[in-house]
């Protein structure tokens, strides 16, 4: 039988422009290879209206996934995109990229995530690379009672299996955004060693991960997680294969020792960093 390991709560935060969040982050291996994840929801526009204005990254992946309102990117490379209700967007910043993400101004709300995904040391210094994702590029499952959508990489269920819009995040890790109706089930079943993350954002999951909790579960010795819908359920699902390095972390840099941070950091004060 699986096991729930931890809950954590997600704690009002405040990014960009004065954003309005709920963040959760571990910047020292617990939830390995993810580092943080924010819900953005806000339906006052001066709580997100301000939105992300031009900074910079090293060393990481972020995923935004939006359910409410959109955001518009634009970054060093030249990009330029915008994302809907139902769609994601993929940026690795590794090496390098300053980018912002705006709100749409004809948004009633926004209601979203930013994943951070370590990268390993071996890929931190890769050129950067950028996705707009549809939501119909993404898998889908759709049963009587429940809905499942893969965002990233492979997801095998008792309702059959999803591909991803994207075929990883990192290094094989995965998301998935699960509806189920009150009462429901689904088993999911993991990659050896792996543990899943599910972050919920409507209702309550068994053994109380309640709205705004995420809840780590150990899987049994099948490799099985089975999720039990107390209310409508509206979750997110990661997981992925531990990285187990060395993470330091300043701001907006994520890498594996101190001497790289001083370096991002100067290279981002002298106008090397994307170079």
């Amino acid at each position: 039988m699986s096991q729930l390991l931890e809950v954590r709560k997600a704690h009002p935060a405040q990014d960009g422009d004065g954003v309005k969040i709920r963040r959760i982050h571990d910047f020292r291996g617990g939830l390995d290879p993810f580092l943080m994840l924010d819900e953005l929801k806000a339906s006052a526009k001066e709580d997100y209206i301000g939105g992300f204005p031009a900074h910079p990254h090293r060393g990481f992946e972020t995923l935004t996934y939006i359910l409410h309102g959109g955001l518009t990117h634009e970054d060093s490379m030249g990009n330029k995109g915008e994302v809907h209700a139902g769609d994601a967007q993929w940026l690795s910043a590794a090496r390098g990229v300053i980018h912002s993400e705006m709100p749409l101004t004809d948004s009633d709300g926004l209601h979203g995530f930013q994943i951070w995904i370590n990268l390993p040391s071996h890929r931190k210094m890769d050129n950067p690379q950028y996705k707009d994702l549809r939501h119909s590029e993404m898998g889908q499952l759709q049963w009587s009672g429940g809905h499942l959508k893969s965002i990233a990489g492979s997801w095998q269920t008792s309702e059959g299996q999803a591909e991803g819009g994207l075929p990883q995040l990192g290094e094989a890790a995965c998301m998935a955004d699960l509806q189920l109706e009150a009462g429901q089930q689904l088993t999911l079943t993991l990659e050896p060693g792996q543990l899943l993350q599910t972050y919920v954002y409507q209702g309550e999951l068994q053994e109380g991960v309640k709205t705004g909790n995420l809840g780590s579960f150990q899987p049994d010795s099948q490799g099985q997680v089975q999720l039990t819908a107390l209310d409508d359920l509206g979750l997110l699902l990661l997981t992925g294969p531990a990285l187990q390095e060395p993470i330091v972390h300043y701001g907006p840099f994520v890498m594996n020792k101190e001497e790289e941070i001083h370096q991002a950091v100067r290279d981002y004060q002298t106008g090397q960093l994307t170079r």
